[in-house]
């Protein structure tokens, strides 16, 4: 019983799986402000270099 209590109490005290899935929600997080800024600035930026003349 003691093996079974400390194999489960070194199971939940692993953060492995835990900073896998912060860190895959701050990438996604950063995507969606990526994606929102292209979908933002994208048409200003166009017409700002579509007005360059060299």
């Amino acid at each position: 019983m003691a093996t079974l209590k400390s194999k489960t109490a070194l199971v939940f005290a692993r953060e492995d799986g835990a900073t896998m899935v912060e860190y895959g929600l701050m990438v996604a997080l950063i995507a969606v402000v990526a994606v929102s800024a292209v979908g933002v600035l994208g048409g200003n930026v166009s017409e700002t270099f579509s007005e360059l003349t060299f």
